[in-house]
């Protein structure tokens, strides 16, 4: 080859690899525009006035996540119509809940070298109450159904539950005072009656029965448990195992959870399952896909989660005694929460 093919050769192969990053660049470009236009076959999305207040019936809150300028703010729609025009509230979460007029809200706070993030606690009019630095990536949120208590998980190593190479932090915060416990790893294990020390536990998905009582996932051995907190005692209790992200029943005697199922993927080991706090019977409910998410109810028969749809997730709802399938709520949607 002589010189001067290779020199040609060079050239193309620059000239090549110019076009295609211009194209990466001008697509990167045309989807981030497309962002913030809002979607032709897409829900309706307009400003206005979001409360926490029950007002003018049984709402639903969620993230929005239909492309347009109001995309990831808290929007509000009818409960009984969830497919129409969404209220946006102009504040934006990462992840979201609410109770008795409170919110929990994780934000990202963008760098110029790096993202950090915080929780944002919310009064019934969106106005922060107070915030928090968080450790990680948010991935869970509640708040206690007084209003009293607030929770939030965030991943500080990885960023998938599906492996064993994360690690998690859950904080619970009482509103009242502003005291926060910010790291539920502390909290003194009770494991089959006895106590339990490890230095690999991990704890996350916080669900609250009442100001005291709550319930939530603890891992430790390559194993998953269910367990009981005490915020007062500082206890956590297991009570049994394979459960993930637990979600208490309104009535208190059921809790909806992601489980993994033997035969599925590594990469989709979930099932959303339904316990029986008083028997310890499990239910299979009738959707049949991968779920990670922690699974809100809607009341005491159904089942509201997050799958992942054309715009970033979907929500979906699903009965909770294993009867029925499985049906889309609202698209472009994730994060939800009832009020009134």
């Amino acid at each position: 080859m002589t010189r001067t093919t290779r020199l040609v050769l060079l050239l193309a192969a620059v000239l090549l690899l110019g076009t295609v990053g211009t194209g990466a660049v001008l697509h990167a470009a045309h989807r981030a525009g497309l962002r913030d236009r809002q979607q032709a076959d897409g829900p309706t999305v307009r400003t206005g006035t979001v409360s926490l207040r029950p007002t003018g019936g049984r709402r639903l809150l969620v993230r929005n996540l239909a492309w347009g300028p109001h995309r990831d703010e808290i929007a509000t729609v009818p409960s009984d119509h969830p497919q129409g025009p969404r209220t946006a509230s102009g504040v934006k979460c990462l992840r979201f809940h609410a109770a008795a007029g409170t919110g929990i809200c994780l934000q990202a706070v963008h760098g110029a070298l790096e993202d950090t993030y915080r929780a944002v606690v919310l009064d019934s009019h969106l106005r922060e109450l107070h915030r928090f630095p968080a450790a990680g990536i948010p991935t869970r949120a509640r708040v206690s159904p007084s209003g009293h208590l607030v929770a939030w998980t965030v991943f500080v190593s990885g960023d998938s539950y599906a492996g064993t190479d994360f690690s998690t932090r859950t904080a619970i915060v009482d509103t009242r005072t502003w005291a926060i416990d910010d790291n539920l790893e502390t909290f003194h294990v009770v494991k089959d009656g006895r106590p339990y020390h490890a230095a690999d536990t991990n704890i996350w998905g916080v669900t609250f029965a009442d100001d005291t009582r709550f319930y939530a996932t603890l891992a430790t051995g390559g194993r998953t448990y269910l367990v009981r907190g005490d915020v007062t005692a500082r206890t956590l209790t297991t009570l049994h195992r394979n459960v993930e992200c637990p979600s208490l029943s309104p009535d208190g005697t059921r809790l909806a959870y992601k489980k993994r199922v033997k035969g599925a993927s590594p990469d989709a080991p979930w099932r959303l399952y339904v316990l029986d706090l008083r028997t310890m019977k499990e239910t299979a409910t009738a959707e049949r896909r991968n779920i990670d998410d922690q699974a809100l109810w809607a009341d005491d028969s159904t089942l509201v989660y997050a799958l992942p749809g054309d715009y970033g997730s979907d929500l979906w709802t699903v009965p909770a005694d294993g009867t029925g399938t499985a049906r889309r709520l609202m698209t472009s949607a994730v994060a939800p929460a009832y009020l009134g």
